[in-house]
Order: C-alpha cells, then structure tokens, then sequence
C-alpha cells in the first residue's frame, strides 16, 4: 500500500492572518509561509507525529466548536513554558508525567488551542 510520509502543511482559517502568523513565528520559532518558491518554509524535526480523531462531544481541545488542536513537540516544556509566560502568555502545565513524556496548553490570540508536548519515556526519540 502507498502510504503518506507525514504532514506537509497544517492549513486553517483566521481573522487576521498577518498577525497569527507573526505570533507563531515570535513565540513558537515557527516560520511564516515564503513569499516565493526561493524562500525557505518552516522545517521541523523528525519525531513522533499522532493522528487521532477524537469524539464529536470531546472537551479536550475546550470549546465545543473547535475541531482541531495542534500539538508541538519541544525539546524542554519548562523552558517553552518560561519563554511564553515571559512575553505574558498563558501556559498550563498538566502535573502529571505520562509514559510518553509532559504536557502543556497554550491558547493562541484567536482562541485556537495549542498541545505541548516534550515527549519521554517510549516516545524519547
């Protein structure tokens, strides 16, 4: 069977797409789109990527409308943490440590739920 070899782009609407796209870049080291083919696009690193649907009536990602949330995997979530909380964002931590590593939440400007996810034990690397 063919099969996909990962995620080529993650693409949704927002009310001001300049804006969002600058606080990814500012906060989270994500790359805008290039402006031309020459440009450079956002590269991230080889690792664990989950695909998981989940319930219709879910109230993990908070709001009952949304129908996604986006996680980024890091490298060191209190550092993630520090950093974001230095510029005045909101960063919830979960206490607990999982099998498969930490967790945190983050909210974007426009409301969009955000998963950070330094990831341990079986998804170490």
């Amino acid at each position: 069977m063919e099969r996909v070899t990962g995620i080529g782009g993650f693409f949704f609407k927002a009310k001001d797409t300049a804006a969002l796209a600058k606080w990814y870049e500012e906060n989270l080291g994500v790359d805008p789109v290039p402006k031309d083919y020459g440009g450079k696009a956002w590269r991230q690193e080889a690792g664990t990527t989950v695909f998981a649907p989940f319930k219709q009536d879910t109230t993990y990602f908070g709001k009952p409308e949304q129908m996604w949330m986006l996680n980024f995997r890091v490298r060191s979530l209190d550092k993630m943490a520090a950093q974001l909380r230095g510029k005045g964002i909101a960063v919830e931590i979960d206490p607990e440590t999982y099998p498969n590593g930490r967790f945190g939440k983050v909210v974007d400007p426009e409301g969009n739920p955000i998963q950070l996810w330094e990831p341990g034990g079986v998804d170490k690397g």
